[in-house]
């Protein structure tokens, strides 16, 4: 029996479904622009975020929300159903992977509200016990300035850390960084199509990231021919994040994988999301949860999943208080304790 096949019967009753969204701003400067949808039945209800990055494909959506998603479902006859429902009823996204979070904030809603309808919880159904989260902090170096870096360090000095190298990362920002043996995971965003040209793109830059930090993965590197050789050397070290939406992406890529990201919001269905992580487990794929700066639910989402599945990795699933724009006098540290009494796939600890 597949994961999927553990949830996918479950029976759910949906009375009526809202939308909250919800704006905060974040370290790097951005404003952070979200949408819970709640799923409801007399006084349950399950809840999922969508993480669209793009602020206008939130502010479009029309109250009360344009689908109606009232009924009698299983899990997979409501995944089956939202094939056949515009989740972007007025205008489209900007990109096509945000038709992915939006299905995935409704997927994970309806797995919640089913969970919650018929007493169970994700670690009992599949079987898996709830582990303490280890967690990096996704934190910007803009400008290659590292002070957030010492900031965060000076308050929880185990902290470890994801960073985005970029070409303004100078002599002093590689020593610093290098000295705190912190960085666990750099990410080039070698896939994303809001790509500036800023990042490290030659040979010597790759070549100089796997030697300055030799505890780190190295995510979503460039595929161009020219440093093709680098990563080639470097494999047992590489990761893959946003060119992966299901198992044929992992199968496809020209370096057989040896560590994936698991960004349910990327992957789209639970169906997806299962599927990838046993397909990681059967190929001996390391693998570890990705985060999109959820501001909700979400959060709570992927820290759960990482919980059952690859606790002790590289988690870019921090509380949100490492997001902030200022620098808390306490934060919390790594690993995050599995809440005691869960309800569906809530997770309680959030900040």
């Amino acid at each position: 029996m597949t994961l999927y096949d553990h949830v996918a019967d479950l029976p759910l009753s949906i009375d009526a479904n809202e939308r909250t969204s919800r704006r905060r701003e974040l370290a790097d400067g951005r404003v952070r622009v979200t949408s819970t949808f709640a799923l409801l039945a007399g006084d349950t209800f399950g809840a999922g975020e969508d993480v669209t990055p793009d602020p206008v494909a939130h502010e479009a959506l029309p109250e009360p929300p344009a689908f109606d998603l009232t009924g009698e479902y299983t899990v997979d006859e409501f995944s089956r159903t939202l094939d056949d429902v515009d989740l972007f009823p007025t205008d489209p996204p900007e990109r096509e992977a945000s038709r992915n979070c939006r299905r995935w904030a409704l997927e994970s809603a309806a797995l919640d509200l089913a969970l919650k309808q018929n007493d169970e919880t994700l670690a009992s159904l599949l079987d898996r016990e709830r582990s303490p989260v280890r967690f990096v902090a996704n934190t910007p170096v803009p400008n290659g300035d590292t002070t957030r870096v010492q900031d965060v360090l000076a308050v929880n000095p185990t902290c470890e850390f994801e960073l985005a190298p970029t070409e303004a990362w100078t002599e002093d920002t590689f020593r610093t960084l290098a000295d705190t043996d912190a960085v666990r995971v750099l990410d080039l965003n070698g896939h994303l199509d809001t790509a500036t040209g800023d990042r490290p793109s030659t040979p010597a830059d790759y070549r100089r990231l796997f030697e300055t930090f030799p505890n780190a993965v190295v995510e979503d590197p460039s595929l161009s021919e020219d440093v093709r050789g680098t990563l080639a050397a470097n494999a047992d070290r590489i990761s893959w994040n946003a060119p992966i939406h299901g198992v044929d992406d992992l199968r496809d890529l020209p370096l057989a994988p040896r560590w994936c990201t698991i960004t349910p919001s990327r992957l789209g269905t639970v169906r997806s999301v299962f599927e990838t992580i046993e397909y990681c487990e059967a190929e001996d794929i390391e693998m570890y949860g990705g985060g999109r700066s959820e501001l909700c639910v979400g959060r709570g989402h992927i820290q759960l999943l990482a919980s059952l599945f690859y606790p002790d990795g590289p988690n870019d699933v921090a509380p949100r208080s490492y997001n902030e724009p200022d620098v808390r006098t306490t934060l919390p540290t790594s690993p995050l304790e599995p809440p005691t009494n869960p309800s569906g796939m809530e997770w309680t600890q959030l900040d």
